[in-house]
């Protein structure tokens, strides 16, 4: 796929300096090169959809020493949210079939399988704040080192034992206001599991990076030193009025 733009109707590039959408591009170019996308539920894959799911994977990797989540094999793109079998248990040890709408998920098998109008209007957040791409791709990203745990391979082994304090503690603070039903920046899903809890804290870092830095400042500091990116600063320098607690 030679010469590949972003539309800006599908993916922000403004806020991404002029070399760093050169990066991106290149990422891109690979990444829609190496993997295999397969459109599901009728939907006709396009190359806008390839490319702008592939952006969202290759934010995350911008300036990470990676191979193109060397796991992952396909992206399943269905046309919106879609259903997936439900088996639950309820009292009396009852067992009980159904099925839920999902917008996307990320299997440590080699797929991701996600929802073109969720990455496209994102319907289930009107704040923004939320992003099912940077979710699922977030969950590639933990389970390079084989288990989902919240605890991506980080760049050096000394920054671990930061890394478990800080983000234990977040986690922790979520999920007691989760349970008590205080209101909190972050999306409560978070609070479900530490692997959740870094899918969710990713999509704030990029989504949300200012309100993210204020409310989280060592939270927001550990992502900066894992992703090797300040998105915080990326705004600023976009809109130059703004300010960092606005």
């Amino acid at each position: 796929m030679p010469g590949v733009r972003f539309s800006s109707a599908t993916f922000p590039t403004a806020r991404w300096s002029a070399a760093e959408q050169r990066e991106l591009e290149r990422h891109v170019q690979i990444f829609v090169a190496e993997k295999n996308f397969e459109g599901c539920g009728s939907l006709e894959l396009t190359d806008e959809i390839k490319v702008t799911i592939a952006a969202y994977a290759c934010i995350l990797l911008l300036h990470l020493h990676h191979d193109y989540y060397p796991r992952l094999q396909s992206i399943l793109v269905y046309p919106d949210a879609y259903p997936v079998a439900e088996v639950r248990r309820v009292e009396g040890n009852i067992v009980i079939e159904g099925h839920e709408l999902r917008a996307g998920e990320s299997w440590r098998t080699g797929a991701i399988v996600i929802s073109w109008n969720h990455v496209l209007h994102r319907p289930a957040d009107p704040s923004g704040s939320r992003n099912v791409a940077l979710h699922e791709f977030a969950h590639q990203l933990d389970e390079e080192n084989g288990s989902a745990d919240g605890a991506p391979v980080l760049p050096r082994s000394t920054t671990y034992a930061a890394w478990a304090r800080i983000l234990g503690r977040e986690f922790e603070a979520l999920a007691e206001a989760a349970a008590t039903n205080r209101p909190t920046l972050l999306d409560k899903y978070g609070a479900t599991n530490p692997a959740e809890f870094f899918a969710v804290i990713t999509e704030y870092f990029f989504e949300q990076p200012l309100q993210l830095k204020e409310r989280h400042p060592e939270l927001y500091e550990e992502l900066k030193l894992f992703y090797q990116q300040d998105p915080g600063q990326r705004w600023i320098t976009h809109k130059p009025g703004l300010k960092e607690n606005s």
